[in-house]
């Protein structure tokens, strides 16, 4: 509103926005004011002196219309600054293509398409500093927003500032973005009287007095009203009798009903389709004003100076248009935004259900096909709406009960599962139904995730199962069969598993629901072969939900075969956490989770468990919030932090075994034998390692009797049971374990190896060290190369043991494992080595992450390549570096190989 003459009562908050822009450094602020505030005008000054020192300034504004189409937001930020992304590189400039709907594709992660957003970013601000200004940036769309707020915590490598308006009182993805955060409170009453005066001199005292009292400082307020006056409105009857924005919408509402009728029906459009700010991308453009010369003569609209368009003067004058706009009026600025927007399935539908009054299964077949472009877009709440729509628009009452089953399904999956009820309540007065299959998923989902209540879900589902007509929909008994199988891996009982194999060997099964219940059950019985048919069901995997992704990734991890597709699992977890499928993000975060631990990253593991801990509190899912504590206690167990896994194992037991979840409590176990392993207490880790599963056997159904092989066989060496560790290590061979995954195999190599007579170690521990998959699994590998050496140690090979346990102190010092690295170190010592208790030397002062890419960057990978994979840009990858080589006391990158070397043989 530079037209409004002189800022006044600004001071502070233009300081504030003059430091922005003149900072030396990339940072973000945050504005936050009740609407009409002028948080628009201070941006306009902000944008005013960016430009004023030669900056380049990128404006755009969210829009309630679009506060549902994943990514509306970004295309507006990204859309001035595209033409210079052929600067970077394909990977990058594919993840734009595809958000934009430009290629198809599954969209990116919120971290990568952010790291993808700060190359370009990057970029652009390379010549000349750049400011980022959104002004209402509460009407972002999720996706959006969680994009921009990662890119707002990271532009201290980058000369980028974001200025960022919010409404005070619209709650948004920005209030938890942790920004420096800059009120913009009402005027007070002198600046307030100020203003009136400057803009209003000719007031007569009454009206002026009447104007402050109701305007309160609201600067907006005290610019219209007076307007109002002037052109015979009364201000008003009273301040408080109506919220001061919906006042001042009718403000406009009056200006609205001036212009012609064709006028109104152009403006009605733009508001609808969120016309404002930077056009989008040209499959996306939005629409265009025309012949609005009237709506700018009443001050309803401005000249954007960038682009020349008309656009929306304030947010209130498109509320005050949809306001005033009759219900007929708006179906028809909505059924020529659906033609406009026929190639983009999500906005079509959008349009196309809002410009639809009577029932027509064509426009719910639309947007039954936007919602599944939606969940695939990690966008599944958006879809629960379209496929509440979709329901309404159904003809005939069975397609409506049906659609509402699926929308009920879905937010189920999106972690609304009272809104799930209420929906599959619907759905069944629809249907005629007391207890429909829907009404049983529905509520199993919410006993299970909520209550741990595994086996009375078990009983409800089976007895749905077990009830199902011969014609039955098949999607509907998948969705039984795939959640039974669920409640089956979580109850890990022999007798559960029964029900729920003689049910699924009865029906007709898809490959999908088979590969589940070889993988969540009897794995050691069943699993040959199984890890294949994952690794090919990835391979197929195209528009897939994010459920598929979901079970898919379970099925991989306990066929150990996550580490392939960890990708893609981390991204789909990005994705859904903020309006996807976030049930499934709870899982697929804890596949996350596990992968870290598994390939040796357990600080990045226990982030994650922080990360997951605090979804599961925000949503109530009990079921999930232990499975965290349990990995966390695990972590903790190996590293010796004998309270906390102690603590995490008794959470888990008081919790999980009243209620039957017999895979919680093998975790328990197994966190116990853990514990008591890195103790150096062999008998109380025989203790819990033979409850998973008797030493010779491997218990039914257990996933823990396979993960806790070694544990078993080296706690019974250790407590002098050779017979009972050699029976356990033969019939891991015998069971035929190395034919389910190379883990197993390596697994049961080492286990041969630890029980092999004195003739045969050499030859069995050189097998067991050599196997493929032990670089896979490093923690596991160090123990073997300590057992190794430990009996090279005793054949009197003292040159050779030392060899192998200094890899295994290295391990167990980079992973934190301290009483391992100790017990490590003190087998070195025996073996005639002099070696300090830990490692020490310049590499000590690197932290994880500068390790982590000191290391990367020494094998060889550019910077680019090592943001890929660490989800960093390469400026920041570089500016980690920059901090590193001082550090190392070394120059150049070539150096680094020797200097990370040379601290690693001090260390030993």
């Amino acid at each position: 509103m530079a037209d409004e003459g002189p800022i006044v009562g600004r001071e502070t908050e233009l300081s504030a926005l003059s430091g922005l822009a003149e900072s030396p450094d990339g940072r973000a602020l945050l504005l936050r004011g009740e609407a009409g505030v002028g948080k628009s005008v201070l941006l306009d000054a902000a944008a005013a002196r960016s430009l004023a020192l030669g900056h380049r300034v990128v404006r755009t504004a969210g829009v309630e219309a679009e506060s549902e189409l994943p990514f509306a937001g970004l295309h507006q930020i990204l859309h001035p600054l595209l033409p210079q992304a052929a600067g970077l590189d394909r990977v990058t400039r594919a993840a734009f293509d595809t958000v934009f709907g430009r290629t198809a594709g599954e969209a990116p992660s919120v971290m990568a398409l952010g790291v993808a957003v700060l190359d370009l970013l990057a970029l652009v601000s390379g010549d000349r500093p750049l400011l980022v200004v959104v002004d209402d940036a509460h009407w972002f769309d999720p996706q959006s927003a969680e994009v921009g707020r990662f890119i707002a915590r990271r532009l201290s490598a980058h000369a980028v500032r974001m200025a960022i308006g919010v409404r005070a009182d619209v709650a948004s993805a920005w209030d938890a973005a942790g920004l420096p955060e800059l009120t913009v409170p009402a005027l007070d009453a002198h600046a307030a009287a100020l203003l009136l005066d400057a803009h209003a001199p000719d007031l007569a005292d009454g009206a002026r007095h009447q104007i402050l009292e109701q305007a309160r400082g609201n600067p907006l307020a005290l610019l219209e009203l007076p307007r109002a006056l002037r052109e015979g409105s009364a201000p008003g009857t009273g301040p408080g009798e109506l919220p001061l924005s919906r006042r001042l919408e009718q403000l406009y509402g009056d200006r609205i009903r001036t212009l012609a009728a064709a006028e109104r029906t152009e403006l009605l459009r733009g508001a609808l389709d969120g016309t404002g700010a930077a056009p989008s991308p040209a499959d996306r453009a939005r629409y265009r004003l025309g012949d609005v010369d009237g709506a700018l003569a009443a001050g309803l609209l401005t000249v954007d100076a960038a682009t020349g368009d008309p656009v929306f003067r304030h947010p209130l004058v498109r509320s005050a248009l949809l306001q005033s706009a009759t219900p007929n009026e708006r179906r028809a600025a909505h059924a020529e935004l659906a033609r406009l927007h026929h190639a983009d399935v999500e906005r079509h539908a959008a349009h196309l259900a809002a410009a639809t009054v009577d029932p027509d299964e064509a426009v719910a077949a639309v947007l039954e096909r936007a919602a599944r472009s939606a969940t695939a877009r990690g966008a599944a709440a958006s879809a629960v709406a379209l496929l509440t729509r979709a329901a309404e628009l159904s003809p005939g009452s069975a397609a409506r009960s049906r659609r509402l089953g699926d929308a009920a399904y879905v937010a189920a999956q999106s972690a609304l599962l009272d809104q799930a009820q209420e929906l599959r309540e619907v759905s069944d007065r629809l249907a005629g139904a007391h207890q429909s299959p829907t009404a049983v998923i529905t509520s199993a989902y919410a006993a299970l995730y909520r209550d741990g209540d595994v086996n009375s879900a078990h009983r409800r589902v089976a007895a749905a199962l077990g009830s199902l007509p011969p014609d039955s929909d098949p999607e509907t008994r998948t969705r039984l069969l795939n959640l039974l199988l669920a409640i089956s891996l979580f109850a890990a009982d022999p007798a559960l598993w029964t029900v729920t194999d003689a049910l699924v060997d009865a029906a007709p099964v898809t490959p999908a629901t088979s590969l589940y219940r070889d993988a969540f059950g009897d794995v050691a019985r069943r699993g040959a072969g199984a890890r294949e048919r994952v690794q090919d069901a990835f391979a197929r995997l195209g528009e897939e939900q994010p459920w598929d992704v979901m079970r898919l990734g379970v099925a991989a991890y306990h066929l150990d075969a996550l580490g392939d597709q960890r990708l893609l699992v981390r991204r789909v977890a990005d994705r859904e956490v903020g309006s996807g499928a976030v049930t499934n993000a709870m899982t697929l975060l804890q596949l996350v989770m596990l992968d870290q631990i598994d390939s040796g990253e357990w600080d990045d593991a226990e982030r994650t468990g922080g990360r997951g801990l605090d979804l599961t509190a925000a949503h109530g899912y009990a079921l999930f919030a232990h499975q965290y504590h349990g990995f966390l206690g695990l972590i903790a167990a190996w590293r010796g932090d004998t309270e906390r896994a102690t603590a995490a194992l008794n959470r888990l037991d008081r919790w999980a075994r009243p209620r039957g979840v017999g895979h919680l409590t093998q975790l328990a176990e197994a966190i116990g034998a853990a514990a008591h392993l890195t103790a150096g207490d062999f008998e109380g880790a025989y203790a819990y390692a033979g409850g998973l599963t008797a030493p010779g056997t491997f218990a039914p159904c257990s996933q823990q009797a396979l993960r806790t092989l070694l544990d078993l066989v080296e706690s019974a060496v250790h407590t002098g049971r050779a017979e009972q560790a050699r029976a356990h290590a033969e019939a891991a061979r015998d069971q035929g374990l190395p034919a389910i995954s190379p883990r197993l195999g390596f697994l049961t190599a080492a286990a041969l190896a630890m029980t092999a007579d004195d003739t045969q170690a050499r030859a069995a521990y050189e097998r067991a060290v050599a196997h493929p998959a032990g670089a896979e699994f490093p923690f596991e590998l160090a123990r073997v190369r300590l057992a190794q050496g430990m009996w090279l140690r005793r054949a009197r090979e003292r040159a050779a043991a030392r060899t192998v346990l200094e890899q295994a102190a290295e391990v167990f010092d980079r992973l934190g494992a301290v009483p391992w690295a100790r017990r490590a170190r003190a087998e070195l010592r025996a073996a005639g080595a002099a070696t300090p208790q830990s490692a020490h030397g310049a590499a000590s002062a690197l932290t994880a992450q500068e390790r982590q890419i000191a290391e990367l960057a020494a094998s060889g990978l550019s910077n680019k390549e090592i943001g890929a994979r660490l989800f960093l840009s390469p400026r920041t990858v570089g500016a980690h570096l920059y901090r590193v080589f001082p550090k190392l006391g070394i120059s150049s990158r070539a150096s680094l190989r020797d200097a990370l070397a040379g601290n690693s043989t001090e260390a030993g």
